[in-house]
This record gives C-alpha cells, structure tokens and sequence, in this order.
C-alpha cells in the first residue's frame, strides 16, 4: 500500500512538473498569478474529464482506491483487469475504462500538486515581505488546499461507495466550487496586480447587477446538482420528447423515489429497484430547471450588456447559455451522444466559470462606484459615467 501511493505521488509530480515548467518559463512576470490561471485551466479540463469519465461509466474502471487493483497504474494490474473483464465484458471493469479512471486520478492529484505549490508559495512570499505584500495573503490558498482534500475524499468515497448517486453529485459540486474558487482567486491576483480603474454605472446600477449575478450563480448551483442528479441515476433517456415527456406534458412521477438522497445506485432506499416513473421525475425537473436557469441568467446578461467593462462576460454567458439549452435538447433528439453530453457537462462549468467572472466584476465595479460617490459628495443614487 506504500508503496503504490508512493509509486502514484511521483506520478501525480511528473504529471504535474508541465504546468508548473510551463508557469515557470512563461514570459509573464507574475509567475504566482499565471499558476492560478493555469490551475483553473487544468480545472476545467479536469471537470470534463470527469464527465467523460461518468459518461463512459468508468467511475469503477478500477474498483478499488487510490490505486488499480492495489497497483499504482493499470499497466501492473493488467492481468487482474483482463481477468475481470473476461469474466464480464459489458461490465464496469475493462481495459480502456481502467485506463480513464486512473488517467482521471492523476489530473485530479497533479491539481492538488498546483495548489500545494501555491499555498507554499503564498506563505513564503507573505512571511517574507512581513504581511506587506497583499496579493500573497496566504488565507485563500490555504482554504484551497483544504478544499482539494475534501474534494479527494468525494472522489475516494465515489469508488469505495460504488459510485452512491449523492456522493457522485457532492463530488461533481466541489468540483465545479473549486473552480470557482480559483477564477474568483485569479480575478482578485488580476485586480491586485493591474488594476482596472474603468468606472461604468453608478452605485445602484451596479447593485442591481450584483444581485441579479449572484441569484444566477446560485441557481446554477442547483441545476448543476440536478444535472448531476439525472446522470448519476442515468436518468437522462427517461424522457425521449420535448417539450412534451413520454407524450404529456406533465408525466407519471415518483419524486419520494427519485429524490430520496441516501440510497444505492439504481436502487430505493429500501433496497428495491428504482422505478421508471423516479427516474423520469429527475429528468423532468432537470430540464425544467434548465429554462428558469436560463431565463434569469439571460436576464443578468441583458442587464450587464451594456456595461462597458461587464460586456464581453455578458455577451460570453448568452452564448454559452444558447449552446447549454442545444447541447441539452441534443442529448435527447440524439439519443444521448457521448460527444453532446460531454459538451454539456463541459458548458455547465464554462458558465460557473464565467458567472464567477462576472460576479468579481460586478463586486469590483460596484464598491468602484461606491467610492467615487462618495468622495464627489453624490447620492448613491445619482450615476456617476454611464458609457
């Protein structure tokens, strides 16, 4: 067991030692900052990743953690995963798929190196400038290397648990809070370092906005945990026609069944088999969800539109948006394409990336407007430089 962790933290190091060379002969002068774009990069790519991961049914490629069959890769557990797949070819265990959850746990632990790079770096650079040197307030990368951890042991727990629908959803959600932290973090390295005086919108224009971005984040939040919902009760077929579901508009449900958290994968609480009307009580409230998604997200990019520095996340949140409602609806007309669904999961964590943006933005932009009332003597209400 030691030996096998050891054998994969060296390669989570070497996996790792790309980006980081790659941050560390970059050109940019702030190395610290360019790791905290690189790792949100990483992050995302992860989340896809792990979508494709799920949607190939990899999840048990290698039925035990961290390593494959006790072994740090599947290269030495190759003959027990020929024997499991021998035994049951159509099962979770194969070849490729041991492959692909292994592949998964090294992005996963090369990340977790990225944040313990930053973490050290932030303290050193904080104990060495006394506390004078704002941007290496080591508070947020700290939070972050704890927050890795925790979203370690979701994963951990998603194979030991044999891939429990609730432990799945928990881990795809840290998965996408982390990366929101991170762009939230990077925006803040952004403003440290170069900050952008543009002032666009006064006070209560721009709290408006705040607000309008911050109910978008939050109902994202929930319909990403609703989507993770439908995939890990591999609810997404349960509907086969839209707008209408099985031919009604409002179909046979089961929503005590399908919503019941604590239970096994395709199972009831009590141990029987989930029933088809559950599983298209998921499916129909994830869709549902996805149109007010959309409206309120399409609201707060209309309104943020025509801010000057909000207007190119605004116009990037409408297109993303058209595309998640496409890729969604293509998922069903196509029969669950494993291409179309991963783009979905991938335009899921493109616009918390992007909400995340926007809402820094708006955050900055508002206290922005805030001062500069303040020192003129103007009401709140009064706008300071529309453009």
């Amino acid at each position: 067991m030691h030996l096998t962790l050891a054998q994969m933290a060296i390669t989570a190091l070497l996996v790792a030692l790309l980006p980081l060379s790659l941050v560390w002969t970059s050109s940019d002068a702030n190395k610290y900052r360019k790791l905290i774009w690189v790792s949100v990069f990483l992050t995302f790519d992860l989340i896809v990743f792990g979508a494709f991961t799920r949607l190939t049914d990899s999840g048990l490629g290698c039925p035990d953690w961290p390593g494959c069959y006790g072994a740090a890769n599947p290269f030495l557990a190759h003959a027990e995963i020929v024997a499991a797949e021998t035994l049951n070819p159509t099962g979770p265990v194969t070849v490729a798929k041991a492959w692909i959850e292994m592949i998964h746990r090294y992005l996963a632990m090369a990340i977790g190196v990225l944040i313990v790079a930053m973490m050290a770096q932030a303290w050193y650079q904080w104990c060495k400038s006394k506390g004078t040197r704002p941007e290496y307030k080591p508070g947020m990368p700290t939070f972050l290397f704890f927050f890795v951890c925790l979203q370690g042991a979701f994963g951990a727990w998603t194979v030991t648990m044999k891939l429990q629908p609730v432990i799945v959803t928990i881990h795809l959600l840290l998965g996408m809070g982390l990366l929101a932290l991170l762009v939230w973090y990077g925006g803040r390295q952004n403003q440290l370092i170069a900050p952008v005086r543009t002032l666009s919108g006064s006070p209560t224009a721009m709290r408006k906005i705040r607000w309008l971005a911050g109910i978008s984040a939050l109902l994202l939040v929930v319909q990403i945990a609703l989507g993770g919902w439908v995939s890990t009760n591999y609810a997404t077929l349960a509907c086969t026609d839209f707008p209408l579901c099985g031919g009604k508009l409002v179909p046979d449900m089961d929503f005590q069944h399908g919503f019941t958290l604590w239970r096994e994968l395709g199972k009831t609480a009590a141990g029987h088999y989930i029933p088809f009307a559950a599983l298209t009580a998921i499916h129909w409230v994830h869709r549902n969800a996805g149109f007010i998604v959309a409206l309120v997200a399409g609201y707060t990019a209309w309104r943020a539109w025509g801010n000057v520095v909000l207007h190119n996340t605004a116009r990037a949140i409408a297109i993303v948006l058209v595309a998640q409602i496409a890729t969604g609806l293509a998922t069903i007309y196509f029969s669950f394409p494993l291409t179309i669904a991963v783009l979905h999961n991938a335009g899921a964590a493109l616009l918390v990336l992007l909400l995340t943006v926007l809402n820094y933005k708006a955050k900055f932009q508002h206290d922005l407007a805030k001062k500069a009332a303040s020192g003129a003597g103007l009401s709140h209400n009064l706008p300071l430089k529309q453009q």
